[in-house]
């Protein structure tokens, strides 16, 4: 049968005892008496689990302090137990004290070490009594009214283990000043008592210049505070006197008692930083003085010290001094109710006078109920005009769960305080930190307390002492501070509905609140205000309306410089960050950090989410977020959606300003510049174009000047590409050069694009809006370096799905449209074709032309791959009907939204050729769809229209 902890704790006693008995030569028998009281009113569970020798240690420790103070003495010791130096090892710092048995020790001790930030984790603290020897040694222990000898108070304190010399120093010297006040107070509280009943004696109405009332009053008070309602803690005695035109307050020699023993010896000069209205104050004929004192106590409770001041007058009635005690108030005094408080019965009666209510009314009952159960310190300190506004202030309150503020100046200006009534279900400590953060910069604190108080009612009470320097409080409005107030104590749901109806009216406001009330979880709600969650939310019912993704770039005002924040917004689940990381980081974005937040509104829309993203600008961006957060957002919007291929020419919608379709134009010029062999990599003309973004500024806006049919602008072309030159000469590498003259060329070589023309419904691309493709018609001979021969013209498709190119040697020309797996230089296969058909065909026709095309995503499945091999051969056939001119009666019409800088060019045929056999009727099919005027006579070789090797029209027929 197990034995229990405190058969375990009696048995770890006494072989600790038995330890000190047998290894201490002298005194043995005492040191065990002293183990076991020491350890007699521990707890079993704080000790059964530590070492016997720890525990061993530990008692001889304190006993030899023991033995090393003398009687009447202090013994203090702040150190770190280990079995090197003291026997006995903890993992927490020590404390032990030796002292003569007064009261307040250990409050007054566990409050220190609460001010400098110490957890206790354990306390033994039995007060004995100890006869000594002749020589001073002690001959027995036992607990206080067990035996005869001198009462000491021995107390350990195991706190947090504290490493820092400097600090343990600053600790120990802290608890022996606090000591000192402790036994301060504690010896001089007779005399201190002494004299406030003399004082009260004194009091004579015949001999001062106040009402007899208030005298009888004030004597009244004094007594009822000797009877153990306040308890003394200093006393000193003070002489007024005018100095150079200051009222200086003199300490009188040995006066001083308590924690003011040493005031004599320092000049107080309470009155000299004062404002002359508060100089004044100390000359009125006010006999009693209560407020709060400068400093808190360092005795028994840690607050405020009380300060109990009466004036002292000379024969012709002018304040000449005063008597001043400092102390607390006791609880008794705290538990009697003001109507039996001298002083105080006077204040609440005049209250009460003053409303008028009757007394057996409800208002009347209720008032004496506020007054009865008021903070007692405020009833103490304040005036009958400051009460009577406050009082019924609460009075006309009536339990109405609203914040209401009421805020009080010391006459001193030393402290304000605010009595604050909240609704109860609304208060919890964030609230009250709040709360106290708007008082203190409002009323320029420098530190407060506070006392919650809750009842029966539905508000909360929370009574706030800021502390504040005399003549610099800020004029200041309740009402603003009550608005400031009300604002703390909103909770965030609170915030979002008045947000929404703010942004959306009364209606739709609270419409959404309904929809997303709750929606946001606790991490949202920590990081974001209900104002930016407004945005979100409008974002995301976007997203629930259909749109695939909402997007949101910005950049707090906090941030620092060189980052900003991106939010995408979505339906569940979450998409994986290893599809967006890319499209950032190719967009000059670093991603530092993500932050995902599930958002989960009323009703049908489903889970959504929101994805915050912490971003860096990488080397050479600079975003203005104001100006390109459009383009960025359109960009990105394109890239997910696959609109927009993912690569390094993203960055210049950032580095550039330029909007995703500009760079859709310098991507596709540079896919046809890497078909003509250029000497380049891809990855170097991105790297080129972001290096020197105002010339790719310029660049792009040749493109739009060159082919906006809305604004043509010769003029401006001229211009622009002047600028590019001379721009040009100050490229400092010579392939960047290169590169830059290559794009400017390939733009002046430029004679008609189909960028300006919009999607038509059953085409691809959003109806109305861009065309999921691009195409360019060049004059070859303008672009240099190109491989020879030279066509006299070229037609370039370009889409994410798909690349094409067109040679045709001659107005009048035909040839066929291959499927190519050559991604690479399908553009060189292709002129090779076109070098053979010269040959071939020069008997036929003196020239010809061939096309092909490449597949950029093909699918993996046989009946995909071919329905997406067909959607790219419909591309390139779109994108060269797109810029060719049409015959309507004869007459040539040139294509819609198209600027040509080339002569009238309607003769456009195609064939098949390897891996388009089949395609001739989807040509012929696109030609009717474009009213092209060769209609199923485009692509020969179909099921209708004339077939060219039937005809004979081919090298062996001839």
């Amino acid at each position: 049968m197990s034995s229990s902890p405190a058969d375990k704790k009696a048995e770890l006693i006494e072989r600790v005892a038995a330890r000190l008995t047998e290894r201490l030569p002298a005194g043995g028998a005492v040191a065990a008496q002293f183990a076991r009281v020491y350890f007699a009113r521990v707890a079993p569970e704080d000790l059964i689990n530590d070492d016997p020798e720890d525990l061993y240690g530990a008692v001889l420790s304190h006993w030899n302090l023991l033995r090393r103070t003398r009687t009447g003495e202090i013994g203090l010791r702040v150190y770190n137990p280990g079995y090197d130096e003291h026997g006995w090892r903890s993992t927490h710092t020590a404390i032990e004290l030796v002292v003569p048995d007064m009261p307040f020790l250990v409050d007054s001790v566990s409050m220190e070490l609460n001010r400098h930030g110490f957890t206790v984790h354990r306390l033994i603290h039995p007060v004995l009594a100890i006869a000594y020897d002749e020589d001073g040694e002690p001959l027995s222990v036992a607990e206080t009214g067990a035996g005869d000898g001198v009462q000491l108070a021995v107390m350990q304190f195991a706190i947090d283990r504290e490493t820092d010399a400097a600090r343990l120093e600053t600790l120990r010297d802290d608890l022996a000043r606090v000591l000192d006040d402790v036994r301060a107070a504690v010896e001089d509280w007779p005399r201190m008592l002494a004299r406030l009943n003399e004082i009260a004696d004194e009091l004579d109405a015949a001999k001062l210049p106040v009402p007899v009332a208030e005298v009888e009053e004030a004597r009244a008070f004094l007594d009822w505070a000797a009877d153990n309602h306040f308890t003394l803690l200093g006393y000193s005695g003070y002489r007024l006197e005018e100095l150079d035109g200051e009222l200086v307050l003199h300490p009188e020699p040995g006066t001083g008692l308590g924690l003011r023993r040493g005031a004599a010896a320092h000049h107080d000069t309470r009155f000299n930083a004062l404002p002359p209205q508060h100089r004044r104050l100390a000359l009125a004929p006010v006999l009693l003085v209560m407020t709060k004192a400068n400093a808190r106590s360092t005795v028994h409770r840690p607050v405020q010290l009380d300060y109990l001041g009466i004036k002292r007058f000379d024969e012709a009635g002018r304040v000449i001094g005063e008597w001043r005690f400092l102390g607390l108030y006791t609880s008794s005094a705290y538990q009697t109710s003001p109507f039996g408080i001298p002083v105080l019965r006077a204040k609440v009666r005049a209250v009460i006078e003053r409303a008028g209510l009757p007394a057996v009314s409800h208002s009347g009952k209720a008032l004496k109920h506020i007054l009865a159960t008021y903070p007692r310190d405020e009833l103490l300190q304040a005036s009958v005009d400051e009460l009577y506004p406050i009082a019924t202030g609460i009075l006309h309150l009536e339990e109405r769960q609203h914040l209401r503020v009421f805020i009080r100046i010391d006459a001193y200006e030393r402290y304000a305080t605010a009595l604050i009534y909240v609704p109860r279900e609304r208060y919890n400590t964030d609230l009250r930190k709040r709360m106290q953060d708007v008082l203190i910069a409002a009323l320029n604190g420098h530190g407060a307390d506070f006392w919650v108080e809750f009842g029966e009612s539905v508000l909360a009470r929370v009574l706030f002492t800021i502390r504040t320097t005399p003549g610099h409080i800020p004029a200041y409005s309740v009402e603003e501070i009550r608005a400031r107030l009300r604002e703390t104590m909103l909770s965030w749901e609170d915030g979002l509905r008045a947000a929404l109806i703010e942004a959306h009216g009364e209606g739709g406001g609270i419409a959404l609140y309904n929809r997303y009330a709750g929606a946001f979880g606790a991490a949202y709600q920590e990081d974001f205000t209900p104002r930016a969650a407004v945005g979100d939310i409008d974002r995301l019912e976007a997203v629930v309306g259909g749109a695939p993704l909402g997007l949101h770039l910005y950049r707090p005002q906090e941030s620092p410089e060189g980052w900003l924040r991106f939010k995408l917004y979505g339906r569940a689940p979450v998409v994986p960050l290893t599809n967006v990381l890319p499209m950032l980081e190719r967009m000059g974005l670093a991603v530092m950090e993500t932050r995902p937040y599930e958002v989960e509104p009323r009703g049908e829309a489903g889970p959504l989410w929101v994805l915050d993203f912490d971003l860096r600008e990488s080397a050479g961006i600079h975003v203005d977020v104001g100006r390109v957060r459009a383009l960025f957002e359109q960009a990105f919007a394109q890239v997910w959606a696959g609109a927009l291929e993912n690569d390094g020419f993203n960055r210049l919608v950032l580095g550039a300003g330029l909007g995703w379709r500009e760079v859709v134009v310098l991507r596709a010029y540079a896919k046809y510049l890497l078909q003509t062999r250029v000497p380049f990599s891809q990855s170097y003309m991105e790297e080129t174009l972001a290096r020197h973004a105002p010339i790719t500024g310029q660049l792009a806006a040749l493109f739009v000047a060159r082919f906006d049919p809305d604004h043509p602008d010769a003029a401006r072309c001229e211009q622009l590409a002047g600028g590019i030159e001379s721009a040009l000469e100050n490229v400092a590498v010579l392939d960047e050069d290169r590169i830059l003259r290559r794009f400017l060329a390939v733009i002046l070589a430029t004679l008609r694009t189909n960028f300006y023309q919009t999607s038509q419904p059953g085409q691809p691309g959003t109806d109305g809006g861009p065309k999921e493709y691009l195409s360019f018609k060049f004059d070859p001979a303008k672009i240099p370096e190109l491989p020879l021969p030279r066509p006299m013209f070229e037609i370039w498709v370009y889409s994410p799905r798909a690349e094409a190119i067109h040679l045709r040697g001659g107005r009048v020309a035909r040839g066929g449209i291959r499927w190519s797996d050559r991604r690479e230089d399908f553009r060189t296969e292709v002129l090779g074709l076109v070098k053979a058909q010269q040959v071939k065909n020069a008997v036929i026709v003196p020239v010809g032309s061939k096309g092909g095309f490449v597949v950029k995503r093909p699918p993996a499945e046989r009946e995909a791959l071919m329905q997406e091999v067909v959607h790219c051969y419909k591309t390139l056939m779109r994108g060269m009907l797109d810029i060719t001119d049409n015959l309507v009666h004869g007459e040539v019409v040139p294509p819609a939204r198209v600027v040509r800088y080339d002569a009238d060019d309607p003769y456009l045929v195609v064939a098949a050729d390897k891996g388009t056999a089949t395609f001739s009727d989807i040509a012929n099919g696109l030609a009717l769809e474009y009213g092209f005027w060769l209609g199923d006579a485009f692509a020969s070789g179909g099921s209708a229209g004339y077939d060219h090797k039937k005809m004979g029209i081919t090298a062996r027929g001839a």
